[in-house]
Protein backbone atom coordinates (compact mmCIF):
# COMPACT_ATOMS: atom_id res chain seq x y z
CA UNK A 1 0.00 0.00 0.00
CA UNK A 2 1.36 3.43 -1.06
CA UNK A 3 1.83 6.10 1.87
CA UNK A 4 -0.25 8.66 0.79
CA UNK A 5 -3.03 6.01 0.47
CA UNK A 6 -2.30 4.35 4.29
CA UNK A 7 -2.21 7.81 5.88
CA UNK A 8 -4.69 9.79 4.01
CA UNK A 9 -7.35 9.29 7.26
CA UNK A 10 -5.39 10.58 10.06
CA UNK A 11 -4.90 14.55 10.50
CA UNK A 12 -0.83 14.61 9.64
CA UNK A 13 1.32 16.98 8.15
CA UNK A 14 4.25 15.02 5.94
CA UNK A 15 8.42 16.32 5.74
CA UNK A 16 9.65 14.83 2.91
CA UNK A 17 6.45 13.76 0.71
CA UNK A 18 7.77 10.96 -0.95
CA UNK A 19 4.86 8.27 -2.12
CA UNK A 20 7.07 4.92 -0.18
CA UNK A 21 5.58 1.77 -0.95
CA UNK A 22 4.46 0.49 2.50
CA UNK A 23 4.82 -3.29 3.14
CA UNK A 24 4.19 -3.65 6.98
CA UNK A 25 3.27 -1.35 9.81
CA UNK A 26 5.79 -1.86 12.93
CA UNK A 27 5.66 0.18 15.98
CA UNK A 28 8.91 -2.19 17.33
CA UNK A 29 12.78 -0.42 16.31
CA UNK A 30 14.40 -4.20 16.60
CA UNK A 31 12.06 -5.87 14.23
CA UNK A 32 11.41 -3.01 12.25
CA UNK A 33 12.96 -3.26 8.49
CA UNK A 34 13.25 -2.15 5.01
CA UNK A 35 9.74 -1.40 3.28
CA UNK A 36 8.07 -0.67 6.78
CA UNK A 37 6.26 2.37 8.26
CA UNK A 38 7.54 2.55 11.76
CA UNK A 39 5.27 3.94 14.20
CA UNK A 40 6.80 5.90 17.25
CA UNK A 41 4.53 4.85 20.15
CA UNK A 42 4.91 6.97 23.82
CA UNK A 43 4.75 4.39 26.62
CA UNK A 44 4.70 4.71 30.34
CA UNK A 45 8.24 4.22 30.30
CA UNK A 46 9.54 4.55 27.00
CA UNK A 47 9.08 6.79 24.08
CA UNK A 48 9.03 5.14 20.52
CA UNK A 49 10.71 8.53 19.12
CA UNK A 50 13.81 7.41 21.02
CA UNK A 51 13.76 4.26 18.66
CA UNK A 52 13.09 5.87 15.73
CA UNK A 53 17.31 6.25 14.41
CA UNK A 54 17.58 2.34 15.53
CA UNK A 55 14.21 1.81 12.95
CA UNK A 56 16.00 3.90 10.40
CA UNK A 57 19.51 1.80 10.84
CA UNK A 58 17.21 -1.17 9.70
CA UNK A 59 16.47 -0.26 6.36
CA UNK A 60 13.14 2.23 7.81
CA UNK A 61 12.65 5.20 5.67
CA UNK A 62 8.65 6.22 6.88
CA UNK A 63 8.14 7.05 10.08
CA UNK A 64 4.96 8.03 11.61
CA UNK A 65 5.61 10.59 14.84
CA UNK A 66 4.33 13.01 17.13
CA UNK A 67 6.99 15.61 16.82
CA UNK A 68 9.84 15.71 13.76
CA UNK A 69 13.00 13.49 14.08
CA UNK A 70 16.70 14.27 13.99
CA UNK A 71 16.78 11.85 10.94
CA UNK A 72 18.66 11.63 7.69
CA UNK A 73 16.69 13.70 5.01
CA UNK A 74 15.40 10.85 3.07
CA UNK A 75 13.57 9.75 6.13
CA UNK A 76 9.63 10.59 4.87
CA UNK A 77 8.17 11.75 8.66
CA UNK A 78 4.47 11.64 8.89
CA UNK A 79 3.75 14.08 11.89
CA UNK A 80 0.32 13.83 13.88
CA UNK A 81 -0.72 14.79 16.92
CA UNK A 82 -1.53 11.36 18.46
CA UNK A 83 0.37 8.18 16.83
CA UNK A 84 -1.69 5.44 18.99
CA UNK A 85 -5.14 7.26 17.56
CA UNK A 86 -3.71 7.15 14.41
CA UNK A 87 -2.36 3.82 14.36
CA UNK A 88 -5.77 2.28 14.85
CA UNK A 89 -6.98 4.51 12.24
CA UNK A 90 -4.25 3.03 9.73
CA UNK A 91 -3.92 -0.31 10.86
CA UNK A 92 -7.68 -0.95 10.33
CA UNK A 93 -7.23 0.59 6.27
CA UNK A 94 -3.66 -1.55 5.97
CA UNK A 95 -5.91 -4.51 6.45
CA UNK A 96 -9.04 -3.78 4.21
CA UNK A 97 -11.08 -2.79 7.58
CA UNK A 98 -11.40 -6.43 8.93
CA UNK A 99 -13.88 -5.45 11.80
CA UNK A 100 -16.24 -3.62 9.77
CA UNK A 101 -17.11 -7.02 8.25
CA UNK A 102 -17.23 -8.92 11.77
CA UNK A 103 -20.05 -8.53 14.76
CA UNK A 104 -17.64 -7.07 17.41
CA UNK A 105 -18.75 -8.24 20.66
CA UNK A 106 -16.67 -5.93 22.77
CA UNK A 107 -16.77 -6.54 27.26
CA UNK A 108 -15.36 -4.57 29.66
CA UNK A 109 -15.03 -4.31 33.88
CA UNK A 110 -13.08 -5.42 36.38
CA UNK A 111 -14.12 -8.81 37.00
CA UNK A 112 -15.70 -11.79 34.65
CA UNK A 113 -14.40 -10.86 30.95
CA UNK A 114 -12.55 -13.68 30.40
CA UNK A 115 -15.24 -16.36 31.74
CA UNK A 116 -18.03 -14.26 30.22
CA UNK A 117 -16.59 -13.85 26.72
CA UNK A 118 -15.17 -17.13 26.56
CA UNK A 119 -18.74 -18.17 27.49
CA UNK A 120 -20.27 -16.31 24.53
CA UNK A 121 -17.70 -18.08 22.39
CA UNK A 122 -18.72 -21.26 23.16
CA UNK A 123 -22.56 -20.37 22.86
CA UNK A 124 -22.40 -19.00 19.43
CA UNK A 125 -20.32 -21.47 17.85
CA UNK A 126 -22.64 -24.31 18.99
CA UNK A 127 -25.66 -22.31 17.99
CA UNK A 128 -23.80 -22.70 14.45
CA UNK A 129 -22.32 -19.18 14.48
CA UNK A 130 -18.69 -19.24 14.13
CA UNK A 131 -16.96 -16.60 16.68
CA UNK A 132 -13.43 -16.48 17.64
CA UNK A 133 -11.93 -14.62 21.15
CA UNK A 134 -9.35 -12.69 21.98
CA UNK A 135 -8.41 -11.59 25.59
CA UNK A 136 -6.24 -12.55 28.86
CA UNK A 137 -6.63 -16.32 27.61
CA UNK A 138 -5.36 -15.65 24.21
CA UNK A 139 -6.90 -15.95 20.90
CA UNK A 140 -8.50 -18.57 19.52
CA UNK A 141 -9.47 -18.93 15.96
CA UNK A 142 -11.71 -22.14 14.60
CA UNK A 143 -10.29 -23.61 18.01
CA UNK A 144 -6.76 -22.49 17.24
CA UNK A 145 -5.05 -21.05 20.13
CA UNK A 146 -1.91 -18.12 20.41
CA UNK A 147 -0.64 -16.13 23.17
CA UNK A 148 -0.82 -12.65 23.84
CA UNK A 149 0.53 -9.93 25.57
CA UNK A 150 -1.96 -8.20 26.55
CA UNK A 151 -5.44 -8.39 27.47
CA UNK A 152 -6.75 -6.48 24.54
CA UNK A 153 -3.52 -6.26 22.16
CA UNK A 154 -2.28 -2.99 20.35
CA UNK A 155 -4.55 -2.13 17.78
CA UNK A 156 -2.10 -3.18 14.89
CA UNK A 157 -2.29 -6.57 16.16
CA UNK A 158 -5.98 -6.73 16.28
CA UNK A 159 -6.84 -5.56 13.04
CA UNK A 160 -4.20 -8.51 12.22
CA UNK A 161 -6.23 -10.72 13.83
CA UNK A 162 -9.64 -9.96 12.91
CA UNK A 163 -8.36 -10.08 9.16
CA UNK A 164 -7.16 -13.59 9.80
CA UNK A 165 -10.59 -14.26 11.58
CA UNK A 166 -11.86 -13.28 7.98
CA UNK A 167 -9.74 -15.19 6.15
CA UNK A 168 -10.81 -18.20 7.91
CA UNK A 169 -14.54 -17.70 7.61
CA UNK A 170 -15.32 -16.26 11.38
CA UNK A 171 -18.62 -14.20 11.52
CA UNK A 172 -18.07 -13.41 15.49
CA UNK A 173 -15.34 -12.16 17.54
CA UNK A 174 -16.05 -11.59 20.97
CA UNK A 175 -13.19 -8.73 22.55
CA UNK A 176 -12.00 -8.43 26.16
CA UNK A 177 -11.84 -5.01 26.21
CA UNK A 178 -9.28 -3.39 29.36
CA UNK A 179 -9.18 0.03 30.27
CA UNK A 180 -5.80 0.11 28.76
CA UNK A 181 -7.01 -0.36 25.61
CA UNK A 182 -9.92 2.12 25.97
CA UNK A 183 -7.18 4.61 27.06
CA UNK A 184 -4.68 3.84 24.35
CA UNK A 185 -6.99 4.18 21.28
CA UNK A 186 -6.01 0.40 21.12
CA UNK A 187 -9.93 -0.50 19.77
CA UNK A 188 -10.58 3.15 18.26
CA UNK A 189 -12.88 2.96 14.60
CA UNK A 190 -14.12 -0.80 15.62
CA UNK A 191 -17.72 -0.76 14.91
CA UNK A 192 -18.89 -2.91 18.16
CA UNK A 193 -22.20 -5.20 17.14
CA UNK A 194 -23.05 -5.58 21.08
CA UNK A 195 -21.14 -4.22 24.28
CA UNK A 196 -21.50 -5.32 27.80
CA UNK A 197 -20.44 -3.92 31.39
CA UNK A 198 -19.92 -6.71 34.32
CA UNK A 199 -18.53 -4.61 37.23
CA UNK A 200 -15.81 -2.23 38.71
CA UNK A 201 -13.73 -2.52 41.79
CA UNK A 202 -11.29 -0.34 42.69
CA UNK A 203 -8.37 -2.64 43.38
CA UNK A 204 -7.61 -3.17 39.97
CA UNK A 205 -4.98 -1.62 37.77
CA UNK A 206 -4.08 2.05 39.33
CA UNK A 207 -0.52 2.32 40.11
CA UNK A 208 2.58 2.95 38.66
CA UNK A 209 2.35 2.45 34.64
CA UNK A 210 -1.49 2.12 34.84
CA UNK A 211 -4.13 4.59 36.40
CA UNK A 212 -3.23 7.58 38.34
CA UNK A 213 -6.60 6.86 40.47
CA UNK A 214 -10.16 5.35 40.95
CA UNK A 215 -11.83 8.02 38.78
CA UNK A 216 -9.34 7.90 35.36
CA UNK A 217 -9.91 3.70 35.37
CA UNK A 218 -13.46 3.87 35.66
CA UNK A 219 -14.08 6.92 33.05
CA UNK A 220 -11.36 5.10 30.67
CA UNK A 221 -14.15 1.77 30.76
CA UNK A 222 -16.69 4.11 30.19
CA UNK A 223 -15.33 5.08 26.83
CA UNK A 224 -17.09 1.74 25.82
CA UNK A 225 -20.33 2.82 26.54
CA UNK A 226 -19.89 6.37 24.65
CA UNK A 227 -21.79 6.62 21.93
CA UNK A 228 -19.62 9.93 20.02
CA UNK A 229 -17.01 6.87 20.29
CA UNK A 230 -18.40 3.50 20.15
CA UNK A 231 -22.35 3.64 18.72
CA UNK A 232 -23.28 0.49 19.57
CA UNK A 233 -26.93 -1.09 19.05
CA UNK A 234 -27.04 -3.15 22.01
CA UNK A 235 -25.23 -1.81 25.65
CA UNK A 236 -26.01 -4.79 28.41
CA UNK A 237 -25.17 -4.09 32.05
CA UNK A 238 -25.03 -5.46 35.30
CA UNK A 239 -27.69 -3.66 36.92
CA UNK A 240 -26.52 -4.71 39.94
CA UNK A 241 -23.22 -2.70 40.05
CA UNK A 242 -23.17 0.78 42.04
CA UNK A 243 -21.72 2.16 38.70
CA UNK A 244 -23.82 0.83 36.34
CA UNK A 245 -26.18 4.20 35.69
CA UNK A 246 -23.09 6.00 35.81
CA UNK A 247 -21.27 3.87 33.04
CA UNK A 248 -23.97 3.16 30.42
CA UNK A 249 -25.12 6.89 31.00
CA UNK A 250 -24.18 8.03 26.93
CA UNK A 251 -25.40 5.16 24.97
CA UNK A 252 -27.77 4.99 22.76
CA UNK A 253 -28.23 1.63 21.77
CA UNK A 254 -30.88 -0.72 23.25
CA UNK A 255 -30.04 -0.99 26.90
CA UNK A 256 -30.32 -5.00 28.06
CA UNK A 257 -30.03 -4.92 32.24
CA UNK A 258 -29.00 -8.11 34.21
CA UNK A 259 -29.96 -8.73 37.94
CA UNK A 260 -30.12 -11.38 40.91
CA UNK A 261 -31.63 -8.77 42.39
CA UNK A 262 -34.94 -8.60 40.23
CA UNK A 263 -33.43 -5.03 38.60
CA UNK A 264 -33.39 -6.69 34.94
CA UNK A 265 -34.37 -7.59 31.80
CA UNK A 266 -33.11 -10.95 32.22
CA UNK A 267 -32.87 -11.98 36.01
CA UNK A 268 -31.56 -15.00 38.02
CA UNK A 269 -33.46 -16.39 40.98
CA UNK A 270 -33.34 -18.93 43.65
CA UNK A 271 -29.72 -19.69 43.37
CA UNK A 272 -28.46 -22.74 44.72
CA UNK A 273 -25.11 -24.51 45.52
CA UNK A 274 -24.35 -27.62 44.32
CA UNK A 275 -21.23 -30.27 44.92
CA UNK A 276 -20.51 -33.46 43.40
CA UNK A 277 -17.57 -35.74 44.17
CA UNK A 278 -15.17 -33.37 42.57
CA UNK A 279 -16.86 -30.33 41.75
CA UNK A 280 -18.79 -27.21 42.96
CA UNK A 281 -21.08 -25.08 41.00
CA UNK A 282 -23.89 -22.95 40.93
CA UNK A 283 -27.99 -22.97 40.07
CA UNK A 284 -30.59 -20.99 39.48
CA UNK A 285 -34.07 -19.72 37.74
CA UNK A 286 -33.56 -17.41 34.80
CA UNK A 287 -36.33 -15.63 33.57
CA UNK A 288 -36.65 -13.69 30.12
CA UNK A 289 -39.51 -12.09 28.38
CA UNK A 290 -41.41 -13.84 30.67
CA UNK A 291 -40.00 -17.31 30.47
CA UNK A 292 -38.42 -18.80 33.23
CA UNK A 293 -35.79 -21.81 32.65
CA UNK A 294 -33.42 -23.48 34.81
CA UNK A 295 -29.64 -22.59 34.38
CA UNK A 296 -27.02 -24.60 35.76
CA UNK A 297 -23.36 -23.94 35.59
CA UNK A 298 -19.88 -25.76 35.96
CA UNK A 299 -18.47 -22.93 38.45
CA UNK A 300 -19.60 -21.75 41.87
CA UNK A 301 -20.20 -18.86 43.16
CA UNK A 302 -22.52 -15.64 42.56
CA UNK A 303 -20.16 -13.86 40.66
CA UNK A 304 -20.70 -17.53 38.48
CA UNK A 305 -24.09 -16.38 38.22
CA UNK A 306 -23.71 -12.98 36.89
CA UNK A 307 -21.38 -14.21 34.02
CA UNK A 308 -23.84 -16.48 32.80
CA UNK A 309 -26.67 -13.93 33.01
CA UNK A 310 -24.41 -11.48 30.60
CA UNK A 311 -23.13 -14.09 28.17
CA UNK A 312 -27.14 -15.12 27.90
CA UNK A 313 -27.94 -11.47 27.20
CA UNK A 314 -25.09 -11.13 24.86
CA UNK A 315 -26.06 -14.05 22.83
CA UNK A 316 -30.01 -12.93 22.99
CA UNK A 317 -28.90 -10.43 20.70
CA UNK A 318 -27.86 -12.42 18.05
CA UNK A 319 -31.03 -14.49 18.03
CA UNK A 320 -29.58 -16.97 20.54
CA UNK A 321 -32.73 -18.03 23.13
CA UNK A 322 -31.54 -18.22 26.53
CA UNK A 323 -32.99 -21.78 26.37
CA UNK A 324 -29.78 -23.33 24.23
CA UNK A 325 -27.74 -20.79 25.95
CA UNK A 326 -28.42 -22.73 29.17
CA UNK A 327 -27.99 -26.34 27.29
CA UNK A 328 -24.76 -25.08 26.78
CA UNK A 329 -23.83 -23.25 29.76
CA UNK A 330 -24.77 -26.82 31.89
CA UNK A 331 -21.97 -28.70 30.07
CA UNK A 332 -19.18 -25.41 29.65
CA UNK A 333 -16.20 -24.96 31.91
CA UNK A 334 -13.48 -22.09 31.65
CA UNK A 335 -10.46 -22.54 31.05
CA UNK A 336 -8.24 -21.23 34.46
CA UNK A 337 -11.12 -19.48 35.50
CA UNK A 338 -12.39 -21.46 38.47
CA UNK A 339 -11.85 -24.45 36.70
CA UNK A 340 -12.63 -27.99 38.25
CA UNK A 341 -9.35 -30.65 37.39
CA UNK A 342 -10.75 -34.22 37.99
CA UNK A 343 -8.77 -36.27 40.16
CA UNK A 344 -9.06 -37.86 43.75
CA UNK A 345 -12.75 -38.78 44.22
CA UNK A 346 -14.22 -36.74 46.96
CA UNK A 347 -11.49 -33.86 46.95
CA UNK A 348 -11.73 -30.71 44.67
CA UNK A 349 -9.07 -29.66 42.84
CA UNK A 350 -9.47 -25.74 41.74
CA UNK A 351 -7.43 -23.53 38.99
CA UNK A 352 -7.95 -20.22 39.14
CA UNK A 353 -6.46 -16.84 38.38
CA UNK A 354 -6.81 -14.96 41.54
CA UNK A 355 -3.82 -13.14 41.86
CA UNK A 356 -4.61 -10.25 43.99
CA UNK A 357 -5.68 -10.01 47.45
CA UNK A 358 -9.30 -9.15 46.28
CA UNK A 359 -9.48 -11.79 43.73
CA UNK A 360 -8.75 -14.44 46.12
CA UNK A 361 -10.67 -13.37 48.98
CA UNK A 362 -13.02 -14.05 46.63
CA UNK A 363 -12.30 -16.86 45.79
CA UNK A 364 -11.71 -18.60 49.11
CA UNK A 365 -15.00 -16.82 50.12
CA UNK A 366 -16.61 -18.85 47.48
CA UNK A 367 -15.47 -22.00 48.43
CA UNK A 368 -15.96 -21.46 51.92
CA UNK A 369 -19.72 -21.23 51.24
CA UNK A 370 -19.77 -24.97 49.95
CA UNK A 371 -18.52 -25.98 54.12
CA UNK A 372 -15.65 -28.00 53.13
CA UNK A 373 -13.63 -30.18 55.31
CA UNK A 374 -10.50 -27.59 54.88
CA UNK A 375 -9.33 -25.19 52.28
CA UNK A 376 -5.89 -25.72 50.97
CA UNK A 377 -4.65 -22.49 48.96
CA UNK A 378 -1.30 -22.73 47.15
CA UNK A 379 -0.55 -19.41 45.89
CA UNK A 380 2.52 -17.33 45.03
CA UNK A 381 3.21 -13.76 43.62
CA UNK A 382 5.18 -12.85 40.40
CA UNK A 383 8.54 -11.61 40.41
CA UNK A 384 9.60 -7.74 39.64
CA UNK A 385 6.35 -5.99 40.25
CA UNK A 386 3.23 -5.80 42.17
CA UNK A 387 4.95 -6.20 45.63
CA UNK A 388 2.04 -4.38 47.17
CA UNK A 389 0.04 -7.16 46.30
CA UNK A 390 2.15 -9.47 48.40
CA UNK A 391 0.98 -8.71 51.49
CA UNK A 392 -3.15 -8.83 50.26
CA UNK A 393 -2.51 -11.92 49.26
CA UNK A 394 -0.97 -13.35 52.55
CA UNK A 395 -3.40 -11.39 54.43
CA UNK A 396 -6.52 -13.47 52.25
CA UNK A 397 -4.71 -16.72 52.30
CA UNK A 398 -4.24 -15.86 56.73
CA UNK A 399 -7.81 -15.34 56.80
CA UNK A 400 -9.96 -17.80 54.52
CA UNK A 401 -7.81 -20.83 54.31
CA UNK A 402 -7.12 -23.54 56.32
CA UNK A 403 -3.75 -24.19 55.47
CA UNK A 404 -1.20 -22.74 52.79
CA UNK A 405 1.16 -23.61 50.61
CA UNK A 406 3.67 -20.27 49.66
CA UNK A 407 5.92 -21.11 46.18
CA UNK A 408 6.65 -19.68 42.83
CA UNK A 409 4.43 -17.92 40.30
CA UNK A 410 6.63 -16.01 37.77
CA UNK A 411 9.70 -15.13 39.76
CA UNK A 412 11.18 -13.74 35.64
CA UNK A 413 14.70 -12.27 37.39
CA UNK A 414 13.59 -11.54 40.94
CA UNK A 415 14.56 -14.60 43.35
CA UNK A 416 11.79 -16.07 43.75
CA UNK A 417 13.17 -16.86 47.34
CA UNK A 418 12.69 -13.39 48.29
CA UNK A 419 9.48 -13.23 46.60
CA UNK A 420 8.19 -16.07 48.88
CA UNK A 421 9.86 -14.86 52.29
CA UNK A 422 7.84 -11.65 51.62
CA UNK A 423 4.66 -12.86 51.33
CA UNK A 424 5.42 -15.44 54.52
CA UNK A 425 6.19 -12.01 56.36
CA UNK A 426 3.05 -10.94 56.13
CA UNK A 427 1.31 -14.47 57.17
CA UNK A 428 -1.33 -13.72 59.61
CA UNK A 429 -0.71 -14.39 63.23
CA UNK A 430 -1.67 -17.92 63.83
CA UNK A 431 -1.92 -19.04 60.16
CA UNK A 432 -1.06 -22.23 59.10
CA UNK A 433 1.44 -22.44 56.14
CA UNK A 434 4.55 -24.09 54.45
CA UNK A 435 6.85 -22.91 51.83
CA UNK A 436 7.86 -24.56 49.01
CA UNK A 437 9.96 -22.63 46.29
CA UNK A 438 9.15 -25.17 43.24
CA UNK A 439 5.70 -24.59 42.31
CA UNK A 440 5.92 -28.55 41.03
CA UNK A 441 6.83 -29.87 44.33
CA UNK A 442 3.82 -27.12 46.00
CA UNK A 443 1.56 -29.04 43.97
CA UNK A 444 2.22 -32.42 44.52
CA UNK A 445 2.60 -31.26 48.33
CA UNK A 446 -0.80 -29.96 48.13
CA UNK A 447 -2.53 -32.91 45.95
CA UNK A 448 -0.83 -35.36 48.52
CA UNK A 449 -1.57 -33.98 52.04
CA UNK A 450 -5.89 -33.28 50.66
CA UNK A 451 -8.23 -35.73 52.22
CA UNK A 452 -11.66 -36.48 51.65
CA UNK A 453 -14.38 -33.14 51.62
CA UNK A 454 -11.50 -30.77 51.28
CA UNK A 455 -10.99 -27.97 48.14
CA UNK A 456 -7.81 -27.16 47.12
CA UNK A 457 -7.03 -23.83 45.58
CA UNK A 458 -4.44 -23.40 43.26
CA UNK A 459 -4.41 -19.99 42.73
CA UNK A 460 -2.15 -17.43 40.61
CA UNK A 461 -1.56 -19.67 37.48
CA UNK A 462 -4.77 -19.45 35.72
CA UNK A 463 -5.24 -20.23 31.70
CA UNK A 464 -1.17 -20.04 31.82
CA UNK A 465 0.69 -23.35 30.29
CA UNK A 466 4.24 -22.06 31.33
CA UNK A 467 6.29 -19.70 34.08
CA UNK A 468 7.89 -16.87 33.66
CA UNK A 469 11.95 -17.47 34.58
CA UNK A 470 14.67 -15.16 33.98
CA UNK A 471 12.46 -13.56 30.74
CA UNK A 472 12.01 -16.86 29.51
CA UNK A 473 8.41 -18.32 29.15
CA UNK A 474 9.26 -22.17 30.44
CA UNK A 475 6.29 -24.70 29.79
CA UNK A 476 4.27 -25.44 33.06
CA UNK A 477 0.84 -27.41 33.18
CA UNK A 478 -0.82 -27.13 36.75
CA UNK A 479 -3.68 -29.45 35.42
CA UNK A 480 -0.91 -31.87 34.13
CA UNK A 481 0.51 -31.78 37.43
CA UNK A 482 -2.37 -32.63 39.46
CA UNK A 483 -3.79 -35.08 37.84
CA UNK A 484 -0.36 -37.11 37.61
CA UNK A 485 -0.19 -36.47 40.75
CA UNK A 486 -3.61 -38.01 41.66
CA UNK A 487 -2.78 -40.82 39.60
CA UNK A 488 0.24 -41.61 40.86
CA UNK A 489 -1.65 -41.34 44.44
CA UNK A 490 -4.23 -43.42 43.47
CA UNK A 491 -1.65 -46.46 42.58
CA UNK A 492 -0.36 -46.32 45.93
Amino acid sequence: MKLSSLVKNIPARIYQDRDIEIERIEYNSRAAREGDLFVCLTGARRDGHEFAPMAYENGVRAFLCERPIDLPYDAVQVVTDDTRAALAIISADFYGRPADKLKVIGITGSKGKTTTALLVKEILCAAGKNCAYIGSNGVIINNKHTETVNTTPESLVLHRYFRMMLDEGVEYAVLEVSSQALMHNRVDGIPFAAVAYTNLSPDDHIGEGEHANYEEYRDAKKRLFESDRFDSPFCIFNADDIEAEYMVSDSRGELISYSMKGNGKICAYSPRRYRSETSLGIEFDCSFDGVTIPVKLMSPGEFSAYNGLCAMALCSCFDVSCDFSARVLANTPVQGRFEIVEGTPGITFIIDYSHSGFSLTKALTTIKEYEPERIICVFGSVGGRTQCRRQELALAASKYADYSIITSDNPDFEDPENVIAEIAFHMGKGAQFECVTDRAEAIRRAVSMARRGDVVLFAGKGHETYQLICGEKVPFSEREIIEEASAALALN
